[in-house]
């Protein structure tokens, strides 16, 4: 078994929860590093999170550097901006780096050569947290079942960390081609934390750790990847 489950009561305990193991995550990797690297989630669900993170003490934040594990292509103003939202959710984060994923005016094409040059210095770096929600289509990050770059995004040997996902059909809640990390990427951490949320989305799960079929189910890939513990946090 690739992961470890925590159950919480509901989605304030899984808050407190998951934003203590990302501040033991910083704090572990800034007692070794000059920085800390982490890749976040989007969603309504996380952000809870990051802003209990934001406000912990004890953190410099001018050493740490936080990502979109994925990113719609939209302007960085945008609503549906998941950089937009970090930078809210880590307000009282004054110093910490944000690292966008997309171009200023969010062209795909663009976006996608500004998220491989930025994390081409960081090819080799391993994140120190990395948190991972999942949709009811079992799609993590922007690796969406159907979509014509899902193989090569899911790729275990891949040479490239980001890859342009047109979602296949687009979401009608927000109908934008995605940047999304890879799955060889998101695996190369010190710590995995998934966040699924109520008892349909648990259902999903519960198929996925069944039986790993990536194509179908993109987040069954990184629940049994070898020598990759994911922590998996669920709430009602």
């Amino acid at each position: 078994m690739a992961w470890t489950e925590h159950d919480y009561p509901d989605t304030d305990a899984l808050t407190v929860a998951v934003a203590e193991r990302l501040r033991t995550a910083c704090e572990a990797a800034l007692r070794t590093d000059d920085t800390a690297l982490i890749a976040l989630a989007g969603g309504r669900t996380p952000f809870p999170v990051y802003r209990r993170l934001a406000s912990a003490n004890g953190i410099d934040w001018s050493r740490v550097v936080a990502l979109p594990g994925d990113d719609r292509c939209v302007s960085r103003e945008h609503p549906a901006s998941n950089a937009a939202g970090l930078r809210a959710a880590f307000a009282a984060a004054h110093s910490l780096r944000i690292l966008p994923l997309t171009a200023d005016d969010g062209d795909p094409d663009a976006s996608l050569a500004r998220a491989r040059a930025a994390l081409a210095p960081l090819h080799d770096r391993m994140f120190d947290a990395v948190v991972l929600g999942m949709g009811e289509d079992a799609h993590t990050a922007s690796l969406f079942p159907g979509a014509d770059a899902l193989p090569a995004a899911m790729a275990e040997d891949a040479g490239e960390d980001a890859f342009l996902i047109v979602p296949n059909p687009l979401p009608p809640e927000a109908p934008y081609p995605r940047i999304t990390l890879g799955l060889a990427r998101l695996l190369r951490a010190r710590s995995r934390h998934l966040i699924v949320t109520g008892a349909r989305k648990r259902e999903v799960l519960r198929a996925a750790q069944t039986a790993r079929d990536p194509q179908r189910a993109p987040i069954s890939a990184l629940l049994h990847a070898t020598d990759a513990v994911v922590h998996v946090h669920w709430s009602p």
